[in-house]
C-alpha cells in the first residue's frame, strides 16, 4: 500500500494490496519435506504461517513456525496444521481486512477465491504499519473510528455471535436477581411490618440503576485505560457526584412518601436508602468499566449488567438495613 493513506483506500480490494511471496505446502508432505521445500522456495517477504494445500490448491490447514521446527521430521504436515483456518475472501476490501485483525488477532490471513484455493496473503501491516503512514492524526483517528463502527455492525449482523458475547453477562443479573431476593427475604418481618417500604423498592432500585448506567456510559465514552493510582481520584468525583444525586432525588421522593403516608419513618428510611443506593451506583458504574480495562476485559459488554447486578444488590441490603434499624430505633 502507498504512504498517505486515505478513507478511499480502505474501500480497495484487498487482492490490491495482498502479498504473493507466502509459502503453500502439500497435504502429502513430512515435516522434513517441508523444510526442504521451503529453502528451495527461498520466499522473499516475511514467514508468519505455512499454508497446507491440496493438490488442487484448496487450502485445508496452516502449520505455525514454531510447530513446524519442533515437530519430528519424519511427522506427516497432516498432523500438525491447524485445520480450521481463518481466511479473507478475495472480494473483501482493506477495511473489512482490517477488522479480521480486530476481531481474531492474528498476525496473517489468507485470501482465497470461492473453490478456497489461496491466492494471496494478507499481514498484520495492512492493519498497523500502513496506518501509521497517516500524515494527518484527525485524518487517522476518522479512519479508526471508521473500522471500529464497521466491525459493530459486523458484530452486531450475526445474531449467534451477539448471543454467545452477550449472554454470559447476563448470568451476572440473573444471579444478582437471585441473590436480591434472598436478601428481601432476610427481612421478611419488617416488610411485612410496614408494607410501604416494599412499595417503594422499585423506586429506590431505579434510581441507583439510572445513575449507575450514567456513570458506566460516561465511562465507557472515554478509551483511556486508567492507571491503578488514578482510579482513585475518579472515583472520589464520582462519589461526591453520587451524593448529591442520591441526596436531591431521595429527598424529592422521601417529601412524597411523607405527604401521601404521613409517616416519618418511611420517608426517613426512602431518603437513606435513595442517597446511599444512588452514591453506590454511581461508584461502581466508574469503578467497573475502569478496572475491566485495567485487568484488559472489554468494558463494553460487561460493564453494564456487573455494575447494575452489584448496584441492586448493594442498594437493597442497604435500603432494608437502614429500615430495620430505624424500625428497631422507633
Amino acid at each position: 500500500m502507498a504512504n498517505g493513506l486515505t478513507r478511499d483506500d480502505l474501500q480497495d480490494p484487498v487482492v490490491k494490496h495482498m502479498r504473493g511471496d507466502f509459502v503453500q505446502l502439500h497435504a502429502r508432505q513430512t515435516v522434513a519435506e517441508a523444510l526442504d521445500s521451503i529453502r528451495a522456495q527461498q520466499p522473499e517477504g516475511r514467514i508468519i504461517y505455512f499454508y497446507v494445500v491440496a493438490d488442487d490448491g484448496r487450502l485445508l490447514g496452516v502449520v505455525p513456525t514454531r510447530r513446524l521446527l519442533l515437530s519430528p521430521r519424519e511427522q506427516p504436515l497432516t498432523d500438525i496444521m491447524v485445520k480450521k483456518v481463518i481466511t479473507i475472501p478475495h472480494t473483501a476490501s482493506v477495511i473489512e481486512a482490517c477488522e479480521f485483525f480486530i476481531l481474531h488477532k492474528l498476525l496473517a490471513f489468507p485470501v482465497v477465491d470461492e473453490q478456497r484455493r489461496m491466492i494471496g496473503l494478507v499481514d498484520v501491516d495492512v492493519y498497523t504499519s500502513e496506518l501509521s503512514n497517516l500524515e494527518r492524526h484527525d485524518e487517522s483517528e476518522q479512519l479508526f473510528q471508521l473500522i471500529g463502527v464497521q466491525l459493530s455492525e459486523a458484530q452486531q449482523t450475526s445474531p449467534l455471535l451477539s448471543f454467545c458475547k452477550r449472554f454470559p453477562w447476563l448470568l451476572t443479573n440473573i444471579a444478582g436477581g437471585i441473590i436480591a431476593a434472598l436478601l428481601a427475604g432476610m427481612f421478611e418481618a419488617e416488610l411485612q411490618q410496614t408494607v410501604a417500604l416494599a412499595l417503594f423498592i422499585p423506586v429506590v432500585l431505579a434510581l441507583a440503576e439510572s445513575v449507575c448506567i450514567q456513570s458506566v456510559s460516561l465511562a465507557l465514552q472515554s478509551r483511556h485505560t486508567p492507571r491503578w493510582r488514578d482510579l482513585t481520584g475518579r472515583l472520589g468525583r464520582e462519589l461526591c457526584t453520587g451524593l448529591f444525586l442520591g441526596g436531591a432525588c431521595g429527598l424529592l421522593v422521601g417529601l412524597a412518601a411523607l405527604a401521601w403516608m404521613g409517616q416519618v419513618g418511611v420517608a426517613a428510611c426512602i431518603l437513606g436508602g435513595i442517597g446511599v443506593g444512588v452514591t453506590g451506583g454511581a461508584t461502581l458504574g466508574i469503578a467497573v468499566p475502569s478496572v475491566l480495562r485495567l485487568l484488559q476485559r472489554d468494558p463494553q459488554v460487561a460493564a453494564g449488567p456487573i455494575a447494575l447486578a452489584a448496584t441492586d444488590m448493594l442498594t437493597l441490603l442497604l435500603y432494608l438495613s437502614l429500615a430495620r434499624w430505624l424500625l428497631a430505633v422507633s
